[in-house]
């Protein structure tokens, strides 16, 4: 990791933070730039709903494999440890048979994955999920990879408490629950693309972000648009040879 790499990360982040952020993107932000920056080759972000559980809300990675080893931290694993206890929560060798999280262990197998991390985005006695980290090889994170994951936590966290604090109750809650929302319409969007471009879901997602942020719109809203067939997003499918290109409806789609 190099320090120059977390400077520039620790003002990308604050400066996304403006009035009417995109808290998806903010957080598929922060995820990435933990892959590029520490010692992970996964992260992801898991909020708390407000009935009281953890939601996965942002992967660095978007492939089904990955995304399911954040989705099944929702019952058990390292992130659901960490936000309750409020304390980071580790396993240098998961294969070695003592993890507390026997379906973690496997999943993370069959991924490729040997050791986590994971951090509670927490200020003082808030809490309000956390971040995870995988690695391929065993052994702890790195001491300046804990440091600067910290680091990037308390900005995100601060950012989403500060949030919290600006709005009204209620309107935070609605907020988190379309960042739910998002979720699943990012999901579907996924899909149709995957499957009319003939690429995997990673690649899909990839060309969904990417798109969404070369024209200053939000991803989510991107998302809906290629849901519902939107003639907004037509020129995402253009120049895409046969059947797979077509962005309208085929006999038998609903």
């Amino acid at each position: 990791m190099r320090e120059a790499g977390l400077i520039d990360t620790l003002v990308e982040l604050a400066d996304t933070l403006t009035g009417d952020f995109d808290l998806i993107d903010f957080l598929h932000l922060l995820a990435g730039r933990c892959v590029e920056l520490l010692d992970a080759d996964a992260a992801g972000v898991l909020l708390a709903h407000p009935h009281g559980r953890l939601q996965v809300v942002a992967s660095a990675d978007e492939a089904p494999e990955v995304v399911e080893l954040f989705q099944i931290q929702v019952d058990e694993g390292p992130s659901v440890d960490a936000w309750l206890a409020g304390e980071p929560v580790s396993h240098p060798d998961l294969a070695d048979g003592g993890s507390p999280w026997p379906r973690l262990r496997e999943m993370a197998a069959t991924a490729g994955y040997s050791a986590v991390y994971a951090v509670p985005m927490r200020l003082r006695d808030e809490n309000v999920g956390a971040l995870c980290l995988f690695k391929a090889t065993t052994g702890e994170p790195g001491a300046d990879s804990v440091r600067a994951a910290k680091a990037m936590v308390d900005v995100a966290t601060i950012g989403l408490i500060q949030a919290r604090v600006a709005r009204e109750q209620e309107v935070l809650v609605e907020q988190l629950q379309t960042a739910l929302h998002s979720r699943i319409v990012i999901e579907q969007a996924k899909g149709f693309v995957a499957e009319r471009l003939g690429v995997d879901v990673s690649s899909a997602f990839a060309l969904l972000r990417g798109y969404a942020r070369s024209r200053e719109r939000r991803l989510t809203e991107v998302a809906g648009e290629v849901v519902t067939r939107s003639a907004n997003v037509q020129d995402l499918f253009d120049g895409v040879e046969g059947e797979k290109g077509s962005f309208g409806p085929r006999a038998g789609d609903v």
